[in-house]
């Protein structure tokens, strides 16, 4: 079975789930296109989930991915929290911001109970999940609906591992992916590869279909992908200029600055490693940092840094999410894109 009978879907192509830049509408484009949109809900509450849900059925009638993260949210940590911000401090006195009114951190929320709840009246046709899957109960239920799984693997265990867990199909997320790493069998960075290392490495492993993500961002990548043995693309980087994404102001000058072709791991932003462009954070703490708090906490200290430096036109303190290829970023239509990368230009 194709990976395009698997999913109900015209094309190969499957955008990136991407928080934080992109709602319904980048989703709607891609799946009307022929391919499949994705929309992120790790960063919705339950109110705006639904909101989304609502608008998405009413702008496309094709299948559409919903993606959640499975992650365990970590205890509080006061003693990191004050050290955190303790050495941001020098941040807020040059913006002019009083560290004791910056709000603790919303964080990202993992599936649950309630979710699946509240996607149980709108049966989404593929639910996708990053750092693992969630628990069997949760998981039994996605299933009932009649809803397809796919799910994110950074190494050939984690595929090995998602395989026995019933996945219908697995994303090989190659190390030159924008955005958070999708690992959960081991946080060693050292054990994960580039894509195209990577991919026919995981197409050997399992029998379940493999989609190849990371570092495509034209025809040509996608037909390397499929010539190694992918089912299919998932793409992100790309999308990001596009009209229909919700990408800041500054986070599309930097995409499209000569800075975009260097990338790195960081934690600083949400305390788990994820690829984005070096910026001056990064490069003041490194991009890897213990001080850092653990996924997602992170962020809080950072939020009201980035919303003031961003007024001023400035990305010092902003995730500026992308992949180490940024040569496919261009601002047009999310559909006339979704054709390209199918080579339908």
């Amino acid at each position: 079975m194709t990976l395009q009978q698997l999913l109900g879907i015209e094309l190969p192509v499957i955008q990136a789930p991407m928080a934080g830049v992109q709602d319904h509408r980048l989703a709607a484009a891609v799946s009307n296109a022929g391919g499949l949109g994705s929309l992120p809900a790790a960063l919705l509450g339950l109110d705006a989930l639904r909101d989304e849900l609502v608008a998405l059925k009413a702008q496309t009638q094709r299948p559409v991915n919903v993606n959640f993260f499975c992650h365990t949210p970590p205890p509080p940590d006061a003693a990191r929290e004050a050290a955190w911000r303790t050495a941001l401090a020098p941040y807020y006195a040059e913006l002019g911001l009083d560290p004791a009114q910056i709000p603790a951190a919303a964080g990202r929320a993992p599936f649950s109970a309630a979710a699946a709840a509240l996607l149980a009246e709108f049966r989404p046709a593929l639910l996708s999940f990053h750092f693992g899957l969630p628990a069997p109960a949760l998981l039994a239920q996605v299933r009932s609906w009649g809803s397809k799984v796919i799910a994110s693997a950074t190494t050939v265990a984690e595929a090995v591992w998602l395989q026995a867990q019933g996945v219908d199909a697995i994303i090989a997320q190659g190390l030159e992916a924008g955005g958070h790493r999708g690992h959960f069998l081991s946080a060693d960075l050292t054990e994960q590869a580039g894509t195209f290392a990577l991919l026919p490495r995981i197409v050997r492993a399992v029998s379940v279909p493999v989609i190849a993500a990371g570092g495509i961002a034209d025809a040509a990548g996608v037909r390397a992908a499929l010539a190694l043995g992918a089912a299919g693309v998932q793409v992100g980087s790309a999308y990001l200029l596009c009209p229909e994404a919700t990408t800041s102001a500054v986070h599309r000058a930097a995409l499209q600055a000569p800075g975009a072709g260097h990338t790195a791991l960081t934690n600083l932003f949400t305390g788990r490693p994820a690829r984005a462009i070096v910026n001056r954070l990064m490069r003041d703490f490194g991009p890897l940092n213990p001080l850092a708090p653990e996924f997602p906490l992170a962020g809080g200290a950072l939020a009201t840094l980035r919303s003031r430096a961003e007024s001023l036109g400035r990305g010092d303190f902003s995730p500026l999410w992308c992949g180490q290829n940024a040569t496919g970023c261009r601002a047009i239509g999310a559909a006339q894109l979704t054709r390209e990368l199918a080579g339908l230009a």
